[in-house]
Parts: structure tokens; C-alpha cells; sequence
């Protein structure tokens, strides 16, 4: 069988742009290595709170159970996830990973470790976080000191006694940081000065005010959101901030360099920690897909809106693929909805 669309990916971009085909003539199929829906979730720390209330963390067509304006919490992501795909009945092939991408002609082959896939058309949905960031620093460290990504950590329970180094400022970062701070001596490496900005305002959501000032629809070519991409990301509710002026977190400079047991920073100052979170991002992984033409000499994809150059290749859930919320909750469906219509056209053009 040949797949009018493949999508890559089972995340909330993946099953967003399944809720759109799920309207439309195509056939399609979303395929996921893992073994279940909310996976990457599941993994991620247990103390995990959205700073998006669920009236703003929801796909299309189906609302987050509960108080709109309450935070989500991890377990509850997942929960919603589940429902989400089994509420439209999307066709999901889980346990499936994608080992190579090739395109003869006008269809695209997809070798997976359980067998080849054909299509007219992909969807690349397998989002920002794919393989963790850790600095070549880390492995001048001694073998006594415990080292966690980010993603790796779930709770304080996996960490030796002793303080902690949290290296990394934003929003994943600071939050572990926050909850570490009730057990452990804490140390925050930050490269910026931190900017927070309160959840919630005059007893509404700061998104909801993002939303009526037109922050959360502005394009990512427009005035005001050049301007956040420079800014960065700022830190969601004043926990951290308090803690710091208490002393309970104690802000560092940008780690520089370490060496044994000894970790050094951009202002000369050195500490010495039995554990630290690398709370440093990730890289994108695609070194599946074997189509030059559809990255850029960074290897970023290259594309306009999630559209590329490469007839029938797509890309969804991308950081600002179009607006601030893109590879988030809030804003994935958006830019589904826009590939869907996209695709419906190229569709008819063959």
C-alpha cells in the first residue's frame, strides 16, 4: 500500500496533524518508535507543571479535562494524550522507528526496523527534543560525581548526597532546580541574566494576556516577534526568584570549564558538587532522513511555514516554525491545520 501521508512522530504534532487528516480524503498513518502514546511525557521529571493553563495547552477539537485554568501536570499531559488519540480514532503504528528516508520519483520509502513504508508524502512530527545536549566538558568530570540531563531526571531520589549543580536557565532547568532546593544544597549556572514574568496577572493567566495583546498570533517575521527571539525565553512564576533571595538557590555564572572534581566559571569562581543536571537543551536528529536539499548547511530544515523545497516533505512542531508556541501545546494545531491545506493542494496539483 502507498500512504497518501506518512507522519513520523506520535506527539502532539504528530497526532494534531492526524486530527486534521482524520477530516480529509487522504490516507494516512502516524508512526512512533515508542511504545505508547505520552511516552516522551512519561519520562520527563515527576514534578513536571506546565506553566500554560490546559485553556491554552489543548489540541484541536478536544479540551484538557478539569479547570481550564489550572496548570497541567505531567501525568495529566499524558492522560490527555491517550484520550486524545483514541477520541479520533487515529491509526498509529507504535514500536516502529525509522531507520532511513529516501524519495525515487514521486514517492518517498521509508525503511523502518519493522519493514518498509511507501507514500506520496511525510510529515517529519518528531518535535525539538530528540537528542540531549551535554558539553564536552562533562567528561573531564570524575566518575564520582553523579551527571544527569535534564531528561534523565525524575526525581531527587537518583542523586547522591551533597549539593547540586543545575547548569542550564531556563524554564526545565529552573524548575528542578526549584524542587531540589527543598532537599539539597543548590547551585544555578546561568550564560544570561534570568527575566521572570508572573503565571498569572489581575487573577487571569499571563498567556491569556499573550493572547489578547496578540503576542501568542504573532508571526515569527513580524516586529514583535523578532524581539522575543532575541529576548529569549523567560522564567514563568517568581518561585525561583524568591528562593534565590533567600538563599536557597545560589545563582552562578556560565560554566566554563571542568576538571576532576572541580567545576570552573566565566567569572574565575570554582565549586566543587557531588551532582549536577545538565539542564542544556538538545540537538535535532535527522540524520534518517537522506534528503540534502531539505537542510541548510547547520543542518536545520529548511522550510517555509513547515513547507520545503523537496516536493511532499514537511516538517511540524518546529520552534518557532511560525509563532512562539509552534513545537508547544498551545500552538501546535495551527500550524497542523496549515500543512493539512497545504498538503490537500499538492495533492490535487499531482
Amino acid at each position: 500500500m502507498i500512504y497518501d501521508v506518512l507522519i513520523i512522530g506520535a506527539g502532539q504534532a504528530g497526532l494534531s496533524m492526524g486530527y486534521f487528516l482524520k477530516q480529509s480524503y487522504l490516507s494516512f498513518l502516524i508512526i512512533d518508535k515508542e511504545q505508547e502514546i505520552g511516552s516522551v511525557w512519561r519520562k520527563r521529571y515527576d514534578s513536571l507543571v506546565l506553566f500554560t493553563p490546559k485553556r491554552y495547552s489543548s489540541l484541536p477539537g478536544l479540551m484538557m479535562e478539569g479547570n481550564v485554568d489550572e496548570f497541567p501536570k505531567r501525568n495529566e499531559i499524558v492522560a490527555y494524550l491517550k484520550k486524545y488519540a483514541t477520541s479520533f480514532s487515529l491509526p498509529i503504528k507504535h514500536g516502529t522507528e525509522v531507520i532511513r528516508v529516501e524519495k525515487t520519483k514521486n514517492i518517498f520509502h521509508v525503511v523502518t526496523n519493522r519493514g518498509e513504508l511507501l507514500a506520496k508524502q511525510i510529515i517529519v512530527a518528531t518535535g525539538p527534543f530528540q537528542t540531549p545536549k551535554i558539553p564536552e566538558i562533562s567528561q573531564k568530570l570524575d566518575h564520582s560525581i553523579k551527571q544527569l540531563h535534564s531528561s534523565q531526571y525524575k526525581n531527587s531520589t537518583q542523586l547522591q548526597d551533597g549539593a547540586v549543580l543545575v547548569i542550564g536557565g531556563g524554564n526545565s532547568g529552573t524548575q528542578i532546580a526549584v524542587e531540589l532546593s527543598k532537599s539539597k544544597e543548590v547551585y544555578l549556572s546561568i550564560s544570561q541574566k534570568l527575566k521572570f514574568l508572573p503565571l498569572t496577572f489581575a487573577s487571569k493567566s499571563i498567556f491569556w494576556w499573550f493572547d489578547k495583546l496578540g503576542i501568542l498570533h504573532a508571526n515569527r517575521d513580524s516586529f514583535i516577534a523578532e524581539k522575543l527571539q532575541q529576548q529569549g525565553d523567560p522564567i514563568f512564576g517568581y518561585d525561583l526568584k524568591e528562593l534565590i533571595q533567600k538563599g536557597k538557590v545560589i545563582l552562578k555564572t556560565r560554566t566554563k570549564n571542568a576538571e576532576h572534581t572541580t567545576i570552573y566559571f566565566e567569572d574565575g569562581d570554582t565549586l566543587k558538587v557531588k551532582n549536577i543536571i545538565w539542564a542544556t537543551g538538545f540537538y535535532s536528529n535527522y540524520h534518517w532522513l537522506k534528503i540534502k536539499e531539505a537542510f541548510d548547511k547547520q543542518g536545520n530544515p529548511k522550510h517555509i511555514r513547515g513547507v520545503t523545497s523537496v516536493s511532499g516533505l514537511y516538517f511540524l512542531g518546529l520552534p518557532w516554525q511560525h509563532r512562539r508556541g509552534s513545537a508547544l501545546l498551545l500552538g501546535v494545531g495551527n500550524d497542523a491545520k496549515y500543512l493539512c491545506q497545504q498538503i490537500i493542494k499538492n495533492v490535487n496539483s499531482m
